[in-house]
């Protein structure tokens, strides 16, 4: 039988295709290319599918826009509003979007990693076919992989993310936190840091190890440098503790006597410490000091999580008791620093528990996913409170999808 035939599988045709060979210029030279030549590929990768006028958009820190990334063969523009432009409706709802020009059609697709979108790709096509959308959403997945992988080596993306100065214990940050969203089959998270260029003691940290998710929300006392220096220490306990696979008890005694080692006696950070059992849905917690989570479910806020606390981390509290409660498919769980209810105009009373549950019950009607639903409700909240952010305001908002 001649090669090639039938029954050879090992010498099948192996020609390569227009779209293989688009798609391969990128994976060919993405492990070398540096991070400034990554848009003229991009220009180059698109110009060969007959599109033009590409542009890569990324979502600066306050997630209320998005901002062109400069470079040769990307078209220049202004940032574009999230909430109120066809580029932010591609990003928020994660789909591309398609507008009907004079002069052809204007694409925009999402640059997802993880399930979050980190920007838009956009380009301009005289017409568009199914083929013409698969190499692009193709196309925008390298782009959003190579992106995430080179931002680890530059500060070239970091520098157009920023629409206003930041503070160096906001950059401190900003630099310990993992991805502020992660959406996968069976469960999806999203968090925001509040004020996004001025936070200092807030922090949140996940892992997606295997079946179990596990999480982390803290509050470091004090404000500016020492606070986010103290939330370095914290987080990365954290991380040290929860990678040699103890119990959350555990974990908590190990972030407690780090804290209390590096800090003076009246030095604390609140936490919660969270694993989700992302087959079962059953959620365990501990709480050292920190605002009682509350349960979603049926697009409302049923309750809130409350539970046996200890004392926050670094006050030597004792061992903590680790809470337990059985997830339906859909629930969400809000976890949140006091920042968020604590606010208040001068002269005012706080925001409030009673008005953040109003809110997030309305949000939830709108039932949308995590990410969206936390945006919205961190800038909503920043609304109600008149703009005020005195304390740092942070939210961690998980799904268990069953």
């Amino acid at each position: 039988m001649a090669a090639g035939q039938r029954g050879d599988p090992d010498r099948s045709d192996r020609s390569e295709s227009f779209g293989e060979g688009l798609l391969g210029v990128f994976l060919d030279r993405a492990h070398e290319l540096p991070p400034h030549l990554v848009a003229p590929h991009v220009a180059d990768a698109v110009a060969r599918l007959g599109a033009r006028d590409p542009q890569i958009l990324l979502q600066d820190y306050g997630q209320q826009q998005l901002v062109p990334l400069a470079g040769e063969g990307l078209a220049a523009g202004d940032p574009q509003p999230i909430d109120s432009s066809e580029e932010g409706r591609c990003f928020l709802g994660s789909r591309p979007v398609e507008l009907l020009l004079a002069d052809g059609v204007r694409v925009h697709l999402p640059l997802l990693h993880g399930g979050d979108p980190a920007g838009v790709l956009s380009v301009t096509l005289d017409r568009v076919d199914d083929d013409d959308r698969r190499i692009l959403r193709r196309i925008a997945g390298l782009v959003a992989d190579m992106m995430v992988t080179k931002n680890g080596y530059t500060d070239l993306f970091s520098r157009t993310r920023r629409t206003e100065p930041m503070s160096v214990a906001a950059e401190i940050q900003w630099s310990l936190l993992p991805p502020l969203a992660m959406v996968m089959p069976r469960v999806a998270v999203a968090g925001v840091l509040e004020p996004a260029y001025d936070v200092a003691g807030d922090s949140f940290d996940y892992a997606y190890n295997e079946d179990t998710l596990h999480l982390a929300m803290i509050d470091a006392m004090g404000h500016g440098l020492s606070a986010a220096t103290m939330a370095t220490v914290a987080i990365g306990a954290y991380r040290h503790a929860r990678r040699t696979s103890i119990e959350l008890s555990e974990i908590y005694a190990f972030m407690d006597r780090a804290v209390a080692d590096q800090f003076a006696p009246d030095h604390f950070v609140t936490a919660q410490m969270m694993r989700l059992d992302t087959t079962t849905g059953n959620l365990q917690w501990v709480n050292a000091g920190h605002p009682a989570p509350l349960l979603i479910r049926g697009h409302r806020v049923v309750r809130r999580l409350d539970s046996p606390t200890t004392l926050p981390v670094g006050f030597g509290g004792s061992e903590p008791q680790v809470s337990e409660l059985a997830l339906e498919p859909g629930d969400r769980v809000l976890c949140f620093t006091d920042g968020l209810i604590e606010e208040h105009q001068s002269g005012q009373e706080q925001f409030g528990e009673d008005q953040l549950i109003d809110l997030v019950n309305r949000l939830q009607e709108t039932d949308r996913g995590v990410r969206t639903v936390a945006r919205d409700l961190s800038h909503t909240l920043k609304r109600a409170r008149g703009e005020a952010t005195t304390d740092d305001a942070t939210l961690l908002l998980v799904e268990w999808r069953g």
